[in-house]
């Protein structure tokens, strides 16, 4: 890829695209930011391309509003944040392109840093339209594509806009390939992959791709429930999918491999998701009418065997419910084991999304080689995909 490096930026308008998509809550003028991440990953591209004396222009979606201004989608309580991390102003303009726009990128001088509203605010953006995409370049006498979390959407400001000036990736998205591109090519063995979230249909395509190259799933969340279902286990009324066909397969294409697949052995359940004060420990063969939460301290004892055994390991979602505290026992154990692998020479990488989520909430993504900022990015990389916003930069 072309890097910031080969980009002459003192004195130019320089077009950054970043992820500022925050998890946020707001209640009347009062805005709270649930997790600063992805601000904080953005920040060192930001204060490079002011010490080189460009003038910074920052462009980022927040949420689906669907194509039209959607105040509730304002990145404007961002800018506020991010000056505040940066440690300089940060102006902010009321729209990504016109006059708005215009008028604000004018009044920059070197150094300065302007973040524009929300690029999703127009339909032009997900619909990667030319029209939208030269209305943006307008703006900037050059682009930076910092934003990896966007990487796999072939949208106006992360694909169209790098052919429209010229280009480069910036350092965050340079890390992020670095780290997860030895995972595809002869990655240290063994190579573990600790896998959760709700349902296998979401995440088929990553399962075959890894199953490809892993020697081992450690198996959790609503996930592992519908591949025990698919083995014949009752695992009463926890999540799982309704079709197991999907599972079935990834069990077939595990043992055509020789990938082992360990699943949980016991399970924390209750009677509801709201019923916390149920909550215990059964055999997975005793849930019964129960819903399993979390894997148990038997599986969680056992994954971290195979996890600290392990040179290579990418942790790609939650055991259980980590968000409430009776049932983050599992994904705390795993992710102290994947911390002890890593201080012992794995290379540990967190696949973003919940997983990143999880690994900050708990106290262990300084403990990890790398946490990836992407969700969906990271799971088409692993699985093999062309992401349209690496691809124009190259």
């Amino acid at each position: 890829m072309r890097t910031l490096d080969q980009l002459e930026v003192a004195g130019k308008r320089v077009l950054v695209r970043e992820d500022l998509n925050v998890p946020l809550v707001r209640d009347g003028e009062r805005v709270t930011i649930l997790d600063a991440t992805r601000v904080d990953a953005a920040v060192p591209t930001l204060r490079l391309l002011r010490d080189r004396h460009a003038r910074v222009v920052v462009l980022s979606h927040l949420g689906r509003p669907d194509g039209h201004p959607d105040p509730a989608c304002s990145l404007r309580p961002v800018a506020a944040l991010l000056s505040e991390r940066l440690g300089a102003p940060v102006a902010f303009a009321s729209d990504c392109i016109g006059e708005p726009a215009q008028q604000a990128v004018d009044r920059l001088r070197d150094g300065d840093v302007l973040l524009l509203e929300n690029v999703r605010f127009h339909p032009g953006e997900e619909r990667n339209d030319p029209a939208f995409a030269s209305a943006l370049a307008a703006l900037g006498d050059a682009y930076v594509d910092d934003a990896f979390g966007t990487a796999h959407r072939a949208h106006a400001s992360t694909e169209a806009l790098a052919h429209a000036l010229p280009s480069a990736a910036g350092p965050l998205m340079e890390a992020e390939i670095a780290a997860l591109q030895p995972l595809m090519n002869h990655p240290a063995r063994p190579y573990v992959c600790v896998i959760g979230g709700a349902k296998v249909k979401d995440k088929v395509g990553v399962l075959s791709a890894l199953a490809q190259r892993v020697d081992a799933f450690c198996v959790g969340g609503g996930m592992a429930n519908t591949l025990l279902a698919a083995r014949g286990v009752d695992v009463g009324r926890s999540l799982r999918d309704d079709d197991l066909d999907p599972a079935r397969r990834i069990l077939a294409l595990a043992r055509e491999r020789g990938v082992e697949i360990h699943l949980p052995v016991d399970a924390i359940v209750s009677t509801g998701f709201d019923a916390d004060e149920g909550a215990h420990a059964v055999r997975i063969d005793a849930v019964g009418d129960g819903t399993i939460l979390d894997i148990g301290p038997a599986t969680a004892a056992a994954y971290a065997r195979v996890i600290e055994a392990a040179k290579t390991i990418v942790f790609n979602g939650p055991m259980g419910v980590y968000e409430k505290p009776v049932y983050r026992s599992g994904t705390k154990a795993v992710l102290e084991a994947i911390a002890r692998a890593t201080a012992a020479g794995a290379t540990s990488v967190v696949g973003g999304g919940d997983a990143a989520a999880a690994a900050h909430l708990l106290g262990f993504a300084d403990r990890m080689t790398h946490v990836s900022t992407g969700g969906g990015a990271t799971l088409e990389f692993l699985e093999g995909k062309t992401l349209p916003g690496v691809a124009a930069l190259q």
